[in-house]
């Protein structure tokens, strides 16, 4: 806690955003998962091209990772590709599945100095070489760092994983690893692919729609949620501390009456 807040008194001296939305330290959301939308609606916006809203947004997350570090997020899970978003067209697919082969080569080295550990969860089978490459090298790199964890969910779908884990089972039921009355929350939740990661506290998503979109169905059953008219590529540090401000402002009662 006392390195937390060394860090805090250091940063709030040059961000007075922090001092404006007086952030409290203790109850920051564990895990913020974010779904990345409006890139392509903020590039017709300026007559350009879909993949231009893509570029923007790459600055976008730079700048979110670095927000969410310094007030002592613990894991921030990003929205990056979905299982459905192959059905785009072929020349934005590419270029969506190019881009963290570039964030990664040009953002690696401060992540590294960060202390970031950098994570995937989704499906690395159907990804190309060059995706694959750029991700495992820098999960490699960092898997030793103690930070933050920045976990991007690309090739990912929610349905799926959650089929998949029911498949897990029943094949170690059939073998005799696992009965059935040994089946509960926590075991389903060990075989899905967030396994070792607590369920995201908050859940932002921008652009204005209000939709999971096939996103963490299972971990986000008690997440707060917070929705954004911004486009991704306009998500600020502002936007982002309103959304924590706002999280740590609601009552978690799980359920309960207290």
């Amino acid at each position: 806690m006392l390195d937390k807040l060394t860090r805090w008194m250091q940063k709030s001296e040059n961000d007075p955003l922090l001092n404006e939305y007086e952030l409290d330290l203790a109850n920051v959301p564990r895990h913020i998962a974010i779904i990345m939308d409006g890139n392509g609606r903020w590039a017709k916006r300026r007559a350009l091209p879909r993949v231009a809203g893509h570029r923007a947004g790459m600055k976008t997350v730079k700048e979110i990772t670095k927000a969410a570090d310094e007030i002592g997020v613990e894991v921030l899970t990003l929205y990056a590709f979905s299982t459905e978003n192959w059905k785009r067209p072929a020349e934005e697919v590419e270029y969506l599945m190019r881009l963290p082969q570039e964030y990664l080569a040009t953002e690696l080295e401060e992540l590294i100095e960060r202390n970031v550990q950098v994570r995937m969860v989704g499906y690395e089978e159907d990804l190309p070489d060059y995706t694959l490459k750029a991700v495992v090298e820098a999960r490699d790199k960092t898997r030793e760092n103690t930070g933050l964890i920045l976990n991007f969910a690309l090739n990912y779908g929610s349905r799926a994983e959650m089929i998949s884990a029911v498949k897990q089972m029943a094949q170690e039921v059939k073998d005799g690893t696992l009965t059935i009355d040994q089946i509960d929350e926590e075991t389903f939740s060990s075989h899905l692919t967030t396994r070792g990661l607590p369920d995201p506290d908050l859940l932002i998503r921008t652009s204005g729609e209000l939709r999971l979109s096939n996103f963490m169905l299972w971990q986000l059953a008690y997440s707060e949620f917070w929705f954004s008219e911004v486009y991704w590529p306009d998500f600020s540090r502002k936007h982002f501390y309103e959304a924590v401000k706002a999280y740590q402002q609601r009552n978690r009662r799980y359920g309960a009456l207290t």
